[in-house]
């Protein structure tokens, strides 16, 4: 079984540029393609950062069946978007099953602060995705302190880490190991575990993935959000 079929609901948090967006469209399409009786829902909750949204995925998304919840206004120029009220559908519709994609880093995380008293009332993995060529995570020190400052802001521990370490299509097979070997020693540190690496659909071999030393899962990601330089 997937750690991403381990709970009810899947959150994923973590710094600019970690590529968390692009790992909830892929959790979400993983769990319906997985179970495809199940009723899944997508929830873009970044309202501080408009730019590469989970919500741009809409239409890539095609006849999947999931649902897609955003702010009000999202994709606009509007500066403070509200936060839906159907968000709160996976704690009131138990035959839910949903990913929340939490934007903004620290500001961002506070949009969990105030779900507090409905998060524990439902089995949730809170994920921190880490990009380890991302400037502020890029060592082991920063990493933690990112870290603590995520669960401060949401009020809540992490429970796993995701190593999303890459350049796009520049990603180099040492660039993952290195990302593993960072983050693996920030799971030492902490005791929060790394459960999971992402790599590109179709970048490495069989055999090199064979050969990477990981604990956990890996993720084949698909490119589906569009990123304009």
């Amino acid at each position: 079984m997937s750690i991403f079929d381990s709970k009810r609901l899947n959150i994923f948090i973590g710094a600019y540029g970690s590529g968390k967006s692009e790992v909830s469209v892929n959790c979400a399409l993983g769990m319906k393609a997985r179970n495809p009786q199940s009723k899944v829902l997508l929830a873009d909750l970044d309202i501080v950062n408009p730019f590469y949204r989970s919500a741009d995925a809409i239409g890539r998304l095609g006849n999947t069946d999931i649902r897609i919840i955003s702010p009000s206004y999202a994709n606009s120029n509007v500066d403070v978007p509200a936060l839906p009220g159907e968000v709160y559908s996976i704690f009131d519709d138990e035959s839910y099953r949903g990913v929340f994609d939490i934007g903004g880093e620290d500001m961002g995380a506070n949009v969990l602060g105030s779900m507090h008293g409905r998060l524990l009332g439902i089995d949730y993995n809170l994920f921190m995705v880490i990009n380890t060529l991302r400037p502020f995570t890029s060592d082991e020190d920063s990493i933690i302190t990112m870290a603590r400052d995520l669960e401060a802001a949401a009020k809540l521990p992490i429970t796993g880490f995701i190593n999303n370490t890459n350049l796009l299509e520049e990603t180099s097979f040492e660039d993952i190991v290195r990302g593993n070997e960072i983050i693996g020693n920030v799971a030492s540190r902490t005791g929060v575990p790394l459960v999971c690496t992402s790599v590109l659909e179709g970048r490495f071999s069989d055999a090199e993935l064979a050969a990477l030393n990981k604990p956990g899962e890996i993720l084949c990601i698909k490119r589906i959000i569009s990123y304009n330089y």
